[in-house]
């Protein structure tokens, strides 16, 4: 599987961005499509994800009302539309797939991630 992200770029405080991740190659059953973000020097850490049998969503809680989680089923794809951008919200963000269920049920763990995008780069200015 391989995942491609891409619509990150350079934005003032307060604009949007919508960005996109396709799954191509071979396809596997999947369960949850995530992103993540990783700023320099600092962890990667969990954005939102979004089940794809029922379109459940979850978000990491400073990005909750200006993120929006989406998938289109019959183009194996996923947005993140990013909204009132913050400074603070500037990192290399990367999707990823989850293609079963794991254990434990979390969809926040990027350990439990089976395949992953290259990222895109999104900077906002102040």
């Amino acid at each position: 599987v391989q995942l491609q992200a891409y619509g990150g770029g350079l934005v003032q405080a307060g604009g949007s961005l919508t960005l996109s991740c396709t799954a191509s190659g071979r396809t596997f059953p999947t369960y949850t499509m995530g992103w993540f973000r990783q700023a320099p020097g600092q962890e990667r850490e969990f954005v939102a994800a979004i089940t794809w049998s029922d379109g459940s969503t979850l978000y990491k809680d400073s990005v909750k009302g200006r993120f929006t989680i989406s998938k289109d089923n019959a183009k194996n794809a996923v947005y993140l539309q990013v909204d009132s951008l913050k400074p603070e919200d500037s990192a290399l963000y990367y999707c990823a797939t989850q293609v079963r269920k794991y254990a434990s049920g979390r969809v926040d763990d990027q350990y439990e991630y089976d395949y992953w995008g290259q990222g895109t780069l999104v900077t906002v200015s102040s």
